[in-house]
């Protein structure tokens, strides 16, 4: 058995390991500490965008103010058709590609990563691109990039998906302008030996999460998200990082390693619920915690639908940790387990003086984004944006606020006890 002392070590090795296992030669996606905005000067510009066609062959066309180089693909399991381009600024009308035609039954679009959006089709079956171009100005027409996709059987569009030809392993976008300039390296400091608190909003990019009333989730964390980072940096006691500062997609896989290589004390993400008009008006808050066995009915869809956030941005990298991996993991999430636990108690108790709580406010289940072996992780659902009384405190600076000042309270009490708990260990 691994002594305590060298686990980090190992820890550390297996987790390469893993990664090596899952994807051979190719490095991670990693998200950045600055992100370029995509309306930032320079940056083409997306007007309008529509479909066209039918079941056989359903045609997409996407008005650009200047040419851009693009790359597409297809995936199945569920069947999608993905476009990577560099950066974009998305002006399109309100609703674009909220409704399908033909092969397409809806389409989304946002930044993806520093320097490259992305472009995801659900269709409704196998199909082929037939035809991909980006066309010059012509006949009065704005740059348009044309893609046109053909209906196909099961069999040829599995004979398509050749192995090394997949592309999903590693998104491949044109890289951002020589004029994006690296910041000065700054002169070498006392390290920061303050510690680290993560805070994750959730979804982002082509991702939006849920959506009602005009309302859309991705927007909504990342306000509080940010509003929150603002409140831990006054009292200076923290170093704060977030897994992103705009509208930018990050995979799950990367919000947990931005944890880990952050050597992060605490890891807390932020989402905002949705239930359909079938299953009920349920309201209020909820803390998560890890578990391999929801909680109950509820917690294990949540989990479910916030686990497929890599397949909805066009990358499924799926988990395949080596046995040796899977057991240094496992000694290290006994631990971390306990003290996710013991936070999110100390957060209800706080949360609950300020904000509705849900009827079970603590639940747990198999949430990817909390799988972090040496990270205490919870993910807090701030709401239902589908029930009208959570959706008017989401959008409410006054309730953010309050909200905002419990958390941040639930923070300092919790490393406060366990920084004081590590000092008389040493």
């Amino acid at each position: 058995m691994a002594s305590r002392a060298n686990l980090p070590i190992l820890l550390g090795w297996s987790l390469l390991c893993a990664a090596a296992y899952v994807c051979p030669g190719l490095p991670p996606v990693r998200a950045a500490e600055q992100q370029t905005p995509a309306a930032a000067a320079g940056h083409p510009i997306a007007s309008d965008a529509r479909l066209a066609g039918d079941t056989k062959l359903t045609r997409f066309v996407l008005d650009l103010d200047k040419a851009i180089q693009f790359r597409a693909f297809v995936l199945d399991d569920p069947y999608r058709l993905v476009v990577d381009i560099p950066q974009i600024s998305f002006r399109l009308p309100p609703g674009t590609g909220a409704t399908g035609r033909g092969l397409v039954k809806a389409f989304r679009y946002g930044t993806v990563m520093p320097g490259g959006s992305r472009i995801v089709f659900d269709l409704t079956g196998p199909a082929r691109i037939a035809n991909s171009t980006m066309l010059d100005t012509a006949n009065g027409q704005p740059p348009r990039l044309v893609l046109e996709l053909e209906e196909v059987d099961r069999a040829a569009f599995v004979q398509g998906l050749r192995a090394e030809a997949r592309p999903e392993l590693k998104p491949s976008i044109p890289p951002p302008s020589a004029t994006q300039n690296t910041p000065a390296t700054k002169p070498a400091g006392p390290p920061d030996t303050r510690p680290v608190v993560v805070i994750d909003p959730g979804h982002g990019g082509v991702d939006n999460g849920t959506q009602a009333s005009g309302e859309i989730e991705k927007n909504l964390v990342l306000a509080f998200g940010l509003a929150l980072r603002d409140r831990l940096e006054k009292n200076g006691k923290y170093r704060v990082v977030l897994t992103r500062t705009d509208d930018t997609f990050i995979t799950l896989d990367d919000r947990v390693r931005i944890a880990h290589d952050q050597k992060a004390a605490l890891f807390v993400s932020i989402h905002a619920d949705y239930l359909p008009h079938n299953e009920g008006d349920v309201q209020g808050a909820t803390i998560y915690t890890l578990s391999d066995k929801a909680s109950d009915a509820e917690a294990e869809r949540l989990a479910e639908a916030e686990n497929r956030a890599d397949a909805i941005g066009g990358v499924d990298l799926g988990e395949e940790p080596t046995d040796v991996a899977d057991i240094l993991i496992d000694l290290a999430q006994r631990e971390t387990r306990t003290f996710s636990n013991r936070f999110a108690r100390v957060l209800m108790g706080q949360m609950k003086t300020t904000v509705r709580m849900h009827k079970h406010p603590l639940k747990s289940a198999g949430f990817r984004v909390l799988k972090a072996p040496d990270v205490p992780s919870v993910l807090v659902e701030l709401g239902y944006v589908s029930n009208k009384s959570d959706l008017e405190h989401l959008v409410s600076e006054s309730w953010r606020s309050k909200t905002v000042g419990s958390i941040a309270q639930a923070i300092d009490i919790f490393l406060a006890k366990r920084l004081a708990t590590a000092g008389q260990a040493n």
